[in-house]
């Protein structure tokens, strides 16, 4: 599998999402919804930023926090789980929850294209 390959296959799983942007960043990739950063690929994975609300769909999974080597942890970004990864429809919901303010999730339920329209116009 050639490097870059995973990277590939995540942004076209979510390339419902208007304006994705895909940057190097620190021997991995960062995911950017116009410039809102809101993802992070590295060595084959993908994580997520999470919030209050959106957290415990992925400790729920068993998935744990991005650890970027053994001192650093970022506890807001979650991996994926394998079966939402390979799911576009179900991997783009879950970007647009990491993308979307809490607050507007509140009003918002999952697999609402709402949330789509909402970033589309900003």
């Amino acid at each position: 599998m050639r490097p870059d390959s995973f990277k590939d296959f995540v942004v076209d799983q979510l390339g419902e999402i208007p304006q994705l942007m895909c940057k190097a960043m620190f021997g991995g990739h960062g995911l950017y919804q116009r410039e809102t950063f809101f993802g992070i690929i590295h060595k084959g994975r993908l994580y997520m930023k999470t919030n209050g609300m959106t957290q415990s769909a992925y400790t729920a999974r068993g998935m744990q926090p991005f650890r970027p080597n053994g001192k650093q942890l970022l506890r807001h970004y979650y991996e994926v789980p394998v079966d939402i990864l390979e799911d576009a429809e179900q991997l783009t919901d879950w970007a647009l929850r990491a993308i979307t303010p809490p607050t507007a999730q509140l009003i918002l339920p999952f697999h609402d294209n709402s949330i789509k329209d909402v970033l589309t116009h900003m």
